[in-house]
């Protein structure tokens, strides 16, 4: 064999082992905001997935051993440019899911990802993709590849009021509160607009007439002179994190008095810094179970010694205590029995609030968390917004749909992926335990969480020395949890 059909050879070799080798690979798109008017929460939520899934790339292998091969692309949160991006991605790519962003584009391309039945994991929480099938009393259209991390506008909107509701109440509140929805004429910021009206109006609210502000930061004077003469007592911020520092300190300066209530992605620590003491008390709702501030005092926690003994004797005496009180509530028929099981369910609670409170270690999330920003696409140690969390939640929940999709039959296939995401109840990806809030969805209803976790901005002092870690770890701001908020899985809320 002569030298050049050995060349020849070697490099059709390579040529086929590079083209079996890309085949190998599961092709997936992200989509990003790093430059447009929502980055300044795009960029750190699009780390979080990037950084999720290179790790998963490098710990695990990938999926079913298989490379993720993930496609960024930045669209600067232009609808049309998402749209071309996502025909080349089904074109060219071929990608069997996408990590997605906005909703304007989100909504525009329900009717895409359905015929062409690619799960689409978006960071727009906006009700109309939470109906899988469109007979929702509200729905527009059938969203079934359609899903997200977290509770939707709508639903996290109902909780803030309904918190509002009992809030005013605690404050011995005369007469009937005042609400207003404040943002852009967006779809983005009016997406739970009505919802969040209407369940106002419902619990005895005045609603009165909404207030305009842009999506890109400005000279918001006029609208917050508008919300002072309103009277108005609890006010929805509707836009992202950006315009609302401007709103923010606009009405610091012209002296409103009022509650204000963010959306997911109208505050986070970085806004904290910005505002200054202008965010202080603004609440919002928090999409995991942790915050930054848990990883780094993880990173350094040491448990009390016999903790995990005092936290399991404490469950196990708290879940004696319930039944007992159940079957001192069934024995009706004997007051001698039922008198004797309330009182040995009262002595449990005794031992139970007698023992103590030793600290138990940290959730092994932190730990997984910590090593996905050292080690990912965007490695850094010093701190992460609440967004780069929801962003690893959303990509792991999507990893694992793939998971499930090559374990039940080897095709990590659109439609199997979907079917991966039904698969579990109550679904915290693996590893991420204590940082993911729980998921469950189903082939009715894609409302994956209905429990919503409120937290309040607390900005005490000075926020121009400092970083955000050094700001968070000296107190002059922290995240203070308000309380958690259930709502009923109503189907007149669905995809609305």
């Amino acid at each position: 064999m002569s030298m050049r059909t050995i060349l020849l050879t070697a490099v059709a070799a390579v040529a086929l082992g590079s083209a079996a080798s890309a085949q190998q690979r599961i092709p997936v798109g992200h989509l990003m905001d790093n430059s447009g008017p929502t980055s300044d929460v795009g960029v750190p939520y699009g780390q979080g997935v990037a950084d999720a899934l290179a790790w998963v790339n490098r710990t695990r292998g990938g999926v079913g051993g298989r490379q993720l091969a993930v496609s960024g692309f930045d669209y600067g949160y232009q609808a049309p440019r998402a749209i071309a991006q996502y025909q080349a991605w089904v074109q060219r790519e071929r990608v069997v899911a996408i990590q997605g962003w906005g909703t304007v584009d989100t909504e525009a391309l329900i009717t895409f990802v359905t015929r062409d039945r690619i799960p689409y994991i978006s960071g727009s929480y906006s009700a109309a993709l939470t109906d899988p099938t469109g007979r929702a009393p509200r729905a527009d259209k059938a969203a079934p590849f359609n899903f997200f991390y977290g509770p939707s506008y709508s639903d996290a909107l109902r909780a803030m009021i309904k918190w509002a509701a009992e809030d005013w109440k605690a404050r011995g509140g005369q007469g009937r509160p005042k609400y207003v929805h404040m943002g852009a004429n967006h779809p983005y910021p009016n997406s739970p607009k009505a919802a969040g009206e209407a369940l106002a109006a419902e619990l005895g609210f005045e609603v009165l007439p909404a207030i305009q502000f842009t999506l890109t930061p400005g000279d918001f004077t006029a609208q917050c002179l508008s919300l002072r003469n309103s009277g108005a007592h609890y006010a929805y911020l509707g836009n992202t994190a950006g315009s609302n520092i401007s709103l923010l300190r606009a009405c610091q300066t012209v002296g409103v008095n009022v509650q204000f209530l963010g959306n997911v992605w109208g505050m986070d620590e970085n806004a904290m810094k910005a505002a200054g003491t202008a965010a202080n008390g603004v609440v919002f709702p928090l999409r995991t179970a942790r915050a930054w501030t848990d990883v780094i005092a993880a990173e350094t926690f040491e448990p009390d010694p016999g903790a995990e003994q005092v936290a399991a004797a404490r469950e196990a005496l708290a879940t004696a205590v319930a039944a007992m009180r159940e079957a001192a509530g069934a024995a009706r028929q004997s007051d001698a029995v039922r008198d004797r099981l309330d009182g040995l369910a009262a002595q449990l609670g005794v031992l139970v609030a007698d023992l103590p409170q030793l600290r138990a270690a940290p959730p092994p999330g932190l730990a997984t968390v910590r090593e996905i920003s050292r080690t990912g696409a965007t490695p850094q140690t010093e701190y992460r917004t609440v967004h780069y969390l929801a962003g690893i939640c959303s990509a792991m929940l999507m990893v694992e749909a793939m998971e499930w999709a090559h374990a039940n039959g080897g095709q990590v296939t659109g439609e199997r992926i979907r079917d991966g995401f039904y698969a579990r109840r109550d679904w915290v990806p693996r590893g991420l335990e204590g940082v993911c809030n729980p998921s469950t969805f189903t082939n009715e209803d894609h409302r994956g969480q209905m429990t919503v976790s409120l937290y309040r901005a607390v900005v005490t002092g000075d926020t121009t020395q400092g970083s955000v870690a050094e700001l968070m770890r000296n107190g002059t701001m922290r995240l203070e949890r308000v309380t958690d908020i259930t709502l009923e899985r109503r189907q007149d809320w669905l995809g609305w």
